[in-house]
């Protein structure tokens, strides 16, 4: 996301995010799930690329894993059907929100927009706290145009690409979701990373979740966290 950590190169479109203050670091350290997790792209995919980091040098190691699926997506890539379930679970974890559309591109170009948004939405609805989060981090990169014909899915027929104006059900589903999250769900990292998506116009809902968006404001505005005090009033003001 532009202001929240999130990047664009040039000539991509960003979201109108200027004046935001920048997310916080994570709360925690979020670094050796993230390292399973690349672990698990390696061997599924297959990279170029030590499978596990040398003690002491995982940092280096991740830069690695990183470049490698970069020049694999480039050179042409045949994703598997257990490809798609750990670039999304390396997308979830990834704690460095600039990065984590490195997994997420791979799997809307091989499998389609709505199975992406659809798991994305199923970490949002049943995984921890952590993986709420990290879902939604992830779900700002979820609406991209394809621009890598090169990633393919290895049977298409299985994995249920659609095009993108396909997905506006999930979508709906992922908004009204999200919103009932950050009413309910008191995890600080959860709330940072579900505001920057979440719309606080009562008109995106149907009438009986128009309460839950004034709760939802109520929170933001009355919030302990500088971050949310914030970035409400730039949502609402705008």
């Amino acid at each position: 996301m532009a202001g929240d950590g999130n990047e664009t190169t040039a000539g991509e479109t960003a979201l109108p995010v200027q004046g935001f203050m920048a997310l916080p670091e994570r709360p925690e350290d979020r670094r050796e799930a993230f390292y399973r997790c690349l672990a698990d792209v390696v061997r599924v995919l297959g990279l170029e690329v030590a499978p596990e980091p040398e003690p002491g040098d995982r940092r280096t190691w991740e830069h690695l894993v990183r470049a490698a699926l970069r020049d694999a997506c480039r050179q042409g890539l045949n994703l598997s059907e257990e490809s798609f379930g750990a670039l999304v679970k390396a997308a979830v974890h990834d704690p460095d929100p600039s990065f984590n559309r490195q997994f997420v591109e791979p799997s809307l170009n091989a499998f389609g927009h709505n199975r992406v948004q659809s798991a994305l939405l199923g970490y949002l609805r049943t995984g921890t706290d952590r993986e709420r989060a990290g879902a939604a981090r992830a779900w700002y990169w979820s609406a991209m145009p394809l621009r890598m014909p090169l990633v393919r899915a290895e049977n298409p027929g299985a994995a249920g690409r659609a095009e993108p104006d396909d997905g506006s059900a999930v979508v709906t589903e992922w908004h009204e979701a999200a919103l009932r999250e950050f009413v309910s769900n008191e995890d600080l990292d959860v709330r940072r990373c579900i505001l920057p998506g979440l719309s606080l116009r009562k008109p995106s809902y149907p009438p009986e979740l128009h309460d839950l968006v004034d709760t939802a404001v109520a929170i933001a505005r009355s919030h302990p966290d500088e971050y949310i005090r914030h970035r409400v009033e730039h949502q609402v003001g705008d």
